[in-house]
């Protein structure tokens, strides 16, 4: 490699990194979501039960809104399971890309004219 496509690929790695951090957050991103879903799945459940025994006042606003809540956490951790894997493969592939770059470089002695790698 000469300077110039190692100039190159100290652009690509640069690019490759803002690519991962992006990914990262993504992925933190969905997880905040997915808690979000199993607590409103939780929610709604728990809110079903005390329906069901008899310790809250049965209200059909009330229960449709806990039905709802049970179902749209179910649809949404689904959503967002799916999204997550895909971008921790992403994230994966990218990863991978980077240190392909990064073992390609010819690293030189400072102050030598040999190359170590």
């Amino acid at each position: 490699m000469d300077d110039g496509d190692e100039g190159n690929a100290g652009f690509q790695i640069a690019q490759l990194e803002e690519r991962i951090e992006t990914l990262t957050a993504s992925i933190e991103h969905c997880r905040k979501i997915s808690y979000a879903a199993k607590i409103a799945i939780a929610g709604g459940a728990a809110w079903f039960a005390l329906f069901l025994l008899w310790i809250v006042p049965f209200g059909p606003a009330a229960f449709v809104a806990a039905v709802s809540a049970v179902l749209g956490g179910c649809v949404l951790l689904g959503s967002n399971a799916t999204t997550w894997e895909q971008t921790q493969a992403e994230r994966a592939a990218a990863e991978a890309m980077r240190a392909e770059l990064i073992g390609g470089i010819e690293l030189r002695v400072v102050g030598g004219d040999h190359t170590i790698h």
